[in-house]
C-alpha cells in the first residue's frame, strides 16, 4: 500500500528520477515494505545508496510523510544538532 492506495510496478517513479519529492520517496519505501521491490533492487532502479533510503527510513518514521520533504527534513536535522 503506497500513499495513495495499492501499488503495482506501474504505480512507481520511473527509474529515470532524479528529483524526489516526498511521495515519491514514499512510494519507494512502501514498494520494499510490500515486497514489490527489494532493497538492492530499488537501489539499482534508482541509482541510490542504502544509506540514502535508510535515511528516508528514518525520516518517515521520525515525522511521517512530511518529513521526508528536503525543507523538513534539514529543519529536523537542525533540531537534533542544535
Amino acid at each position: 500500500m503506497g500513499p495513495l492506495g495499492p501499488l503495482t510496478m506501474d504505480d512507481l517513479p520511473s527509474s529515470c528520477t532524479t528529483y524526489w519529492v516526498s511521495r515519491r520517496k514514499a512510494e519507494v519505501l512502501a514498494a520494499i515494505d510490500g515486497g514489490l521491490l527489494s532493497l538492492p533492487d530499488a537501489c539499482d532502479r534508482y541509482r541510490l545508496s542504502a544509506e540514502e533510503v535508510a535515511a528516508w527510513r528514518r525520516s518517515i518514521d521520525r515525522a511521517g510523510l512530511p518529513g521526508l520533504r528536503v525543507t523538513k527534513l534539514q529543519r529536523y536535522r537542525d533540531q537534533l544538532i542544535g
